[in-house]
């Protein structure tokens, strides 16, 4: 089994506590809230959101997924640092054991910056090549944009 690790780069004009309570902290209330459609809801199905949860995602009836499972690995709220790894999907994966990633958001230019980096554990002989997770990283754009939408046009949100 190999990694593949990818990694990618997102400023925003929104503070970084801010963000990362919307994308992290409290993203089970925030998510489901703004793109319905999307993701139908969130919630914890072990832990109430610290260390060892697991957070169930429920997508939306037009999604190619039902759903994806992830356990919390680190969480520094103070840092605005959180490492969590999909441990299950109703999608069966023919190339990826597991995927943890890695989400820093940190103070830049009176807004933020935020680093994602993903590692895709591939199974042994399989290669993963960067157009198979390109669907993945452009969902995590548009999603970082949504919230950051959200949070300009509602300055009381996460504050």
């Amino acid at each position: 089994m190999g990694v593949v690790s990818y990694s990618q780069e997102f400023t925003s004009t929104i503070a970084p506590s801010r963000m990362f309570k919307a994308l992290v902290v409290d993203s089970h209330n925030i998510i489901p809230k703004i793109v319905p459609g999307g993701i139908k809801s969130v919630e914890f199905i072990e832990g109430d959101g610290g260390v060892g949860s697991i957070k169930q995602t429920n997508f939306g009836e037009s999604a190619h997924i039902k759903y994806t499972k992830h356990k919390i690995d680190a969480l520094d709220v103070e840092n605005f640092y959180c490492k969590y790894t999909l441990i299950e999907s109703d999608i069966k994966f023919d190339k990826i054991d597991f995927i943890v990633y890695e989400v820093k958001f940190t103070l830049a230019d009176g807004g933020c910056l935020c680093k994602m980096s993903s590692d895709y554990h591939v199974m042994e002989g399989a290669e993963l090549k960067e157009d198979d997770i390109k669907q993945g990283k452009d969902r995590a754009m548009g999603l970082f944009k949504t919230v950051e939408e959200y949070l300009l046009e509602n300055p009381a949100v996460c504050t």
